[in-house]
């Protein structure tokens, strides 16, 4: 039996005691490669961020690797990109490639040049990261969580400012990574009709826990069907489309 990598039990947090995800429970194993998504304003990153204890949670508690958030210090084990990176203004002291080595455990020229090729900036990698564009700086963050290989990877809304070249890419990458290496992987997306290609499991929450299972049980589901309208179902779903190695 796998190790739970992520377990919520109970999880309830409030905005200025209004309620912004309620009584949340579920298990991330390890090895699994986990899509969470839902509407705007359904609570998906306020999810991750007591996840990662950025906010505490009201009620139920989380534990990571084992062991009570609380208690938990081995953060090196996990890479996590938040929703939006903060602006860089144009006198950001530091170049791509130096702000890709921060993820690094220890340099390796080898591992860097691949990273910088794979996501597609290896041409900018003497420049400024504060003098490029929104898109060129979530691809050089991006490259920094997945550089060190960690254990487990958290992204929320990766691909929100990426081509479609690039998120390919991305998605290509986060399959290799889970499939060849074992990494757990837990991704917020709105890209609801693509994830089901990459992600092991859904995790689709309303504030609520709506559904959490297997793309395979989602699809199958007469409650989801209900609820999405078959149309919408299948298109989450891609069970019907799905290949052994979609990269």
């Amino acid at each position: 039996m796998s190790e739970d990598i992520i377990n919520v039990d109970h999880l309830t947090f409030c905005y200025n005691g209004l309620e912004v995800i309620s009584d949340i429970s579920f298990a991330v194993k390890e090895g699994d490669y986990v899509g969470i998504a839902g509407p705007n304003g359904s609570g998906k990153s306020t999810l991750i961020k007591n996840i990662l204890g950025i906010l505490r949670p009201q009620k139920g508690c989380v534990n990571i690797f084992g062991r009570p958030l609380t208690s938990f210090h081995q953060w090196s084990r996990i890479g996590y990109l938040p929703q939006r990176i903060s602006a860089l203004n144009n006198h950001f002291p530091s170049t791509v490639e130096e702000i890709v080595q921060l993820g690094m455990k220890k340099r390796n020229p080898v591992t860097l040049k691949r990273t910088l090729d794979l996501m597609g900036i290896a041409h900018l990698s003497t420049r400024l990261i504060g003098e490029l564009s929104y898109g060129e700086q979530q691809r050089i963050m991006l490259a920094r969580a997945l550089i060190s290989q960690p254990d487990l990877l958290i992204f929320d809304e990766p691909t929100t400012a990426l081509d479609p070249e690039t998120r390919d890419i991305f998605y290509s990458l986060t399959h290799e990574m889970n499939h060849q290496k074992g990494t757990t992987i837990v991704l917020v997306t709105h890209d609801t009709g693509i994830i089901g290609q990459y992600a092991r499991h859904l995790l689709y929450l309303d504030k609520k826990l709506i559904f959490f299972g297997t793309f395979e049980n989602f699809c199958a589901s007469p409650d989801m069907a209900g609820f999405f309208g078959s149309t919408s179902q299948h298109v989450i779903c891609h069970q019907h489309e799905k290949t052994e190695n979609p990269i």
